[in-house]
């Protein structure tokens, strides 16, 4: 059921972004995007995993590959420097810019999407949402610090690694025999929690020792 829902919703939204850009009105999605930032805030990266349209693109991408056994190329690893990302978004700020400054229209958004999209065709979803996603960026410094995040409980999982592999932006990590979500990395899509035979996965709010460490001395 709930998977049902994330799918009418991001169907929902994707119409949306696509009404918005055929009437020239995409600076409206700007809006639903600094809401998403600041949601962020509480509840980590639910705009990545439930609104945004390029993120239901890639993984509609993603799930004809496999229907078809497409085989994609794996990740150069220079694309995994963190500088890479910081200078994908800076370039991307930059075009908003210009795009202020000179009163120009550009199709950042649409282009975003098509971008994403057609990276999704030759390599793992991860590469988008994980390393070049400006937005994701953007959501990646902003959720750090959220209250709710998903977890996995140790004591249940008997760490299989379905949810290491069902994770489409590569969260997962597994350090000392154990799997890790990055909360920062976490698109809240819940993949991970649908593919637990344990059922240890779970979103919730963050222990209280958890924001005791975060809070400034």
């Amino acid at each position: 059921m709930r998977k049902i829902f994330q799918i009418i919703l991001q169907i929902i939204f994707l119409v949306l972004f696509i009404v918005l850009i055929v009437i020239g009105k995409i600076q409206i999605w700007m809006g639903l995007f600094v809401a998403g930032v600041i949601i962020s805030l509480f509840f980590s990266r639910l705009y990545c995993g439930w609104i945004c349209p390029i993120n239901t693109m890639t993984r509609s991408v993603s799930w004809v590959k496999k229907k078809l056994s497409i085989r994609g190329f794996k990740i150069p690893g220079f694309i995994k420097k963190t500088w890479v990302r910081y200078f994908v978004l800076g370039l991307f700020v930059a075009l908003f810019l210009f795009a202020i400054i000179t009163g120009k229209e550009l199709p950042v958004l649409p282009a975003a999407l098509i971008i994403g999209v057609v990276l999704t065709f030759f390599f793992p979803e991860e590469l988008w949402h994980h390393y070049l996603c400006p937005y994701g960026t953007i959501f990646n410094l902003v959720s750090k610090k959220s209250l709710y995040m998903v977890r996995i409980n140790e004591a249940s999982c008997t760490y299989c690694g379905l949810c290491q592999r069902a994770c489409p932006s590569g969260a997962i990590s597994k350090s000392a025999g154990a799997y890790k979500i990055e909360k920062e990395e976490c698109l809240v899509c819940l993949d991970c929690s649908e593919k637990c035979k344990q059922n240890a996965i779970d979103y919730t709010i963050k222990k209280e020792q958890e924001q005791a460490m975060e809070l400034p001395s």
